[in-house]
């Protein structure tokens, strides 16, 4: 790889670890849209991509987060787990399937859909919070979190993504918890449901864009890695006021080249 080219994916994937670690997610829903507007990467080649980084960011993050939430606590919620795992590996399997058999022209309109949906929930959930479940009946919770782990696993296998922007606000909502360990929670879905949604785009022939860019995904991958750090230092500085609304526009302006992408 060239050295403009590697220069590119560092600040490449810089810039998307910035806004990552600005509002506390993996940065993956901003990765894809540069991975086909400004690398020009074909639709599924640039999602097989965007989950790879996925994951090695997901790997990564969850041990750095067991100081703060301890795998003790994570065991007493294995109910959580458990419950929106069953449905997401599903999801995962079925997504990453479709995404595979869709028309590239079908699948760019997908995507520019599904990000359209994600800067909805950017907008209106990342501050939420909740005190108690939203259901009283066990079995309400259960069928609730299995239905949606199906719909988030669908998601995230569609765009190459973690799925916590999904994950946390869903299970803050269904099960009460707090978002600190909603987060960690939802590192622990999400791994296991990408390993099934890579292990599904390894049957198509464009999962070979690994084997043919690894220096690309590490040097981009590094650079993540550096931007989600300064992300993080600037919490304080951006207020989410303004941070949210702006991110926000990018995704809208993202989903629309996508939609109109040739």
């Amino acid at each position: 790889m060239s050295l403009f080219k590697s220069i590119k994916a560092f600040l490449g994937g810089g810039i998307i670890g910035v806004l990552g670690g600005l509002i506390g997610l993996g940065g993956a829903e901003f990765r894809l849209p540069m991975l086909i507007g400004f690398f020009h990467f074909t639709a599924l080649k640039a999602i097989i991509l965007n989950k790879t980084m996925s994951l090695i960011v997901v790997a990564f993050a969850l041990p750095f987060r067991l100081d703060s939430i301890p795998i003790s606590t994570l065991m007493e919620n294995s109910n959580i787990i458990v419950t929106m795992l069953f449905g997401s590996v599903f999801g995962a399997w079925f997504g990453a399937g479709w995404a595979t058999k869709l028309k590239s022209h079908m699948l760019y309109k997908v995507i520019s859909i599904l990000l359209l949906m994600i800067c909805v929930i950017l907008f209106f959930g990342h501050d939420i919070s909740s005190k108690v479940p939203l259901f009283d009946n066990n079995l309400y919770s259960i069928f609730a979190g299995v239905i949606s782990g199906i719909a988030i696993g669908i998601v995230a296998a569609l765009l190459g993504v973690a799925g916590g922007e999904l994950y946390i606000p869903t299970i803050i909502l269904l099960f009460g918890v707090d978002i600190k360990l909603a987060g960690s929670l939802s590192l622990v879905i999400s791994l296991p449901t990408m390993l099934v949604a890579f292990f599904r785009y390894s049957k198509d022939q464009s999962f070979e864009v690994i084997y043919s860019l690894k220096s690309f995904i590490i040097i981009m991958g590094i650079g993540s890695v550096v931007g989600a750090f300064i992300g993080s230092r600037l919490l304080g500085v951006i207020s989410s006021e303004v941070l949210i609304p702006f991110l926000c526009f990018i995704l809208l302006i993202a989903a629309y080249k996508i939609y109109n992408h040739k």
